[in-house]
């Protein structure tokens, strides 16, 4: 038997196709062997072998002059029903194996479970798309929905399969499903089933308490869900009806058709429920998964009751085709269920970042009073951090308590309504994605740029704040130790590791890269934990839980689940990026990985005290400014690494459409030309 190899791909040549039907057709022939041959007959359909030297006697080879606004391997099918209609002793075989292929396998499978999760949860369908991601599949199954994967691989498909013309596709039939008469409609029956199971799949999803609780009640008054079985019934005893009555099959495709209207409109209310008690990527996944069984129903409907149900079945294949493609990827799973879960993190990131936002003169200097507060405490966690060093633990437990000390200092800020600067890029971002809905005209562009210059005017505030406080009281500490102990809290080898590892000559651009990926990371778990909170009543259950009244009683009990909703964020936020700061240091050295974080105001106080152990000739010497460079360096990297991927899942989360950037680009730099000190100082308040 030969073999003609076509690029990567091994395709047969038609005379061995041909010749291996004989032996695929007979009763004996193993059910693997037959479906290989099917799959290797759509594989010499998509490959052109190299020679046509072995085409069967008679019919005339073919080339490359077919028009080309028609798929090769539609002109292959034609080729191959012409040599089939000319050669009776190839054709009895190939329908003999396409027969048995069309009665022995479970077609209904196909229409009614591909591209649905066999798993009823978002990690259930991962998993089986890691499976068929990564394992091979098997020609050996009477499943049609798992050998769909080894018949239609390439996603091109289906462009030939829309393609096919009527009287290509009425010849196929002829071929696929001999005898059958225009009235015999019995050929319909797994499409029938596949429409009965999708229904009752859609009446127990509508019926779970996980959707059913969340959704619309004025929309399931009418009971929607309850009657899809009844009309699907009933269409499919008028489709096998021995005569046709066609205006009632109709009327009923029609009133089938509104139900599932109406069910995917309380799909949708399910929606508007998740945006005000959180997300949970599991019912959003439910309700995708309704979704397209509703849809589902309606192209096999379509094809019931279609004049040309053949068109119809061709065009579903076509769309399946598609859909395995999109099952075999991962990331799209991730993208269809990331954006409305990241919108809900951004938006509670947003709610807060406001605040960060200064608009005025007063506001200004509110902010740099709370930045001066938590430079204050950053100056004791400077401190710490070297006595933590000094005790020679663990790489782990020492980036344990290093956490905790960052832990903390950042709670300490959080319940004193002060701020340290490097953690309002990330929360303030998701408040300027908002800004970015209207930019249509001139004059929404240049609120946009006032917005911005609020913005870098608010951080700059806060690193301001924060630098003017941790270097005089990290230098005052080192004053009073000298004049106290005779020698300074932080000397000798400590003062020298730190000019050695902050300065620019370094990896220090790389560490406070790494540094604003953690202030990011730790915003999107405030934003998740918020969401947990909010998602499970967690306020609702500290306010009215009856044990929990009974220990604190109402009026407090009240205030506490007020206090949680309005602090849940800001506590996961501060906790979990102090312990990322102590510990990823840890994580990484465990895989030989020398990585450190660089904090710029923690790294501002450990030069601070440095410095004052080197006494005032460490200014005439460039380690000092090069330590000076290495930490503007690492604000303005703290700074923008954190805003950009907050800003970009932002912009995501939305759904913003694609802006001109160039535009914006124009105004910042005209505003940066014109009026340079709006994006330092508070504007002048108006009379």
């Amino acid at each position: 038997m030969s073999v003609t190899r076509v690029g990567p791909v091994a395709a047969w040549d038609l005379t061995a196709l041909l010749s291996a039907a004989e032996h695929a057709a007979d009763p004996k022939a193993p059910l693997p062997e037959r479906n290989l041959w099917v799959i290797r007959a759509l594989e010499w359909l998509r490959h052109a072998p190299l020679s046509t030297a072995s085409e069967p006697a008679g019919e005339e080879p073919m080339t490359g002059d077919a028009p080309r606004a028609t798929p090769l391997p539609l002109l292959r099918l034609k080729h191959l029903l012409n040599v089939l209609d000319r050669n009776p002793a190839y054709r009895m075989p190939v329908a003999a194996v396409l027969a048995r292929f069309w009665t022995e396998m479970n077609s209904t499978a196909l229409f009614a479970d591909f591209g649905f999760s066999p798993r009823a949860n978002f990690f259930g369908e991962l998993g089986q798309r890691l499976k068929l991601k990564l394992l091979p599949g098997t020609p050996a199954t009477t499943d049609l929905s798992d050998l769909f994967g080894l018949l239609f691989p390439d996603d091109d498909d289906a462009l030939w399969l829309e393609s096919m013309d009527q009287t290509t596709l009425s010849r196929l039939m002829a071929l696929l499903v001999p005898g059958t008469q225009a009235h015999d409609r019995s050929w319909l029956t797994p499409l029938l089933d596949a429409i009965e199971y999708l229904a009752s799949a859609v009446r127990a999803a509508g019926f779970s308490s996980v959707l059913r609780q969340r959704m619309s009640p004025e929309l399931l008054a009418e009971g929607p869900f309850r009657q899809l079985a009844m009309v699907a019934e009933r269409i499919r005893e008028l489709t096998l009806a021995p005569v046709l009555d066609e205006v009632a099959l109709l009327k009923e495709a029609q009133y089938l058709r509104a139900l599932l209207d109406t069910c995917r409109q309380c799909a949708d209310s399910v929606h508007g429920h998740l945006e005000d008690h959180g997300v949970s990527i599991n019912v959003v996944f439910d309700v995708d998964q309704l979704r397209l069984r509703t849809h589902r129903i309606e192209q096999l409907l379509n094809c019931v009751v279609s004049r040309e149900p053949a068109r119809e079945v061709t065009r579903l294949l076509a769309e399946l085709v598609r859909t395995a493609a999109e099952r075999r990827s991962v990331r799209a799973l991730f993208a269809r269920h990331y954006s409305l879960l990241a919108r809900k993190v951004a938006e509670r990131s947003a709610e807060t970042g406001e605040h960060y936002i200064t608009r005025d003169r007063a506001e200004y200097r509110h902010m740099l009073a709370v930045a001066v507060g938590g430079g204050a405490v950053l100056a004791g966690t400077t401190f710490m951090k070297f006595f933590v060093l000094a005790l020679g633990l663990s790489a782990f437990w020492g980036g344990f308590w290093a956490g905790m000390n960052y832990a903390i200092s950042f709670v300490i800020v959080h319940v004193l309504h002060w701020t340290v600067a490097t953690k309002q890029p990330a929360m303030t971002a998701p408040a300027m994605a908002e800004k970015l809905r209207d930019v249509a005209d001139d004059a929404a562009v240049e609120r946009f740029v006032d917005e911005v210059a609020h913005l870098i005017r608010s951080q700059a505030a806060g690193i301001f704040g924060n630098l003017i406080a941790v270097t005089p009281l990290v230098l005052a500490v080192q004053w009073a130790s000298q004049v106290a102990f005779g020698t300074p809290l932080i000397h000798g080898h400590d003062a020298e590791h730190v000019l050695e590892a902050i300065t620019l000559l370094g990896p220090t651009a790389l560490f406070a890269a790494l540094t604003g990926v953690l202030l990011f990371a730790s915003s999107l778990i405030a934003g998740w934990v918020e969401n947990w909170f909010v998602w499970h009543r967690l306020d609702s259950a500290i306010a009215y839980n009856p044990r929990i009244v009974m220990r604190l009683g109402a009026a407090r009990a009240q205030r506490w689940a007020n206090y949680w909703r309005a602090n849940i964020s800001g506590y996961a936020s501060n906790i979990s990026l102090g312990l990322m700061l102590g510990l990823a240091p840890a994580v990484a050295l465990f895989f030989g990985l020398p990585i450190e974080v660089r904090h710029v105001t923690l790294s501002t106080g450990q030069l601070a005290a440095a410095a004052s152990a080197q006494g005032w000739s460490v200014l005439q010497h460039s380690p000092f400014w090069w330590c000076v460079a290495g930490i503007v360096a690492t604000g303005v990297l703290n700074l923008s690494v954190s805003f950009f991927l907050a800003f970009k899942v932002a912009l995501r989360s939305r759904g913003i459409p694609s802006i001109d950037r160039s535009r914006i680009r124009r105004a910042i730099f005209r505003r940066l030309r014109t009026n340079t000190c709006s994006f330092v100082l508070p504007p002048k308040q108006q009379n």
